[in-house]
């Protein structure tokens, strides 16, 4: 089954659907009040991020310094913010990033 990238006006989905129909029912399912911006069928059955797209290249682990400094700050997202850059010497744009990717996932 192929592997489809839908681009909505709020999430980009990436799901297996038999066909553009069906990838746009299971955009209109799971969201209903999204408008399909771009769908691309992905050439292979696999979906692969690249770290060094995200700016994660560091030898250390982002994600286990990110939760460190969000338990820190009890979740404030700007205070965490700043304690990561004062922890790694990393940028703003890097901290933010780490940050928010493991406030999404439930550090």
């Amino acid at each position: 089954m192929p592997l489809f990238e839908v681009e909505t006006d709020a999430h980009i989905i990436i799901t297996w659907a038999e066909d553009e129909a069906n990838a746009n029912q299971v955009v209109r399912d799971a969201y209903p009040g999204d408008q399909v911006i771009r769908m691309t069928k992905r050439p292979r059955d696999t979906w692969v991020i690249s770290k060094g797209a995200l700016g994660l290249t560091e030898s250390f682990d982002p994600c286990g310094v990110a939760r460190d400094c969000l338990s820190k700050a009890a979740g404030d997202k700007v205070h965490a913010i700043r304690l990561y850059m004062l922890e790694t010497g990393g940028d703003l744009e890097s901290a933010r990033k780490v940050i928010e990717s493991n406030m999404v996932m439930g550090w």
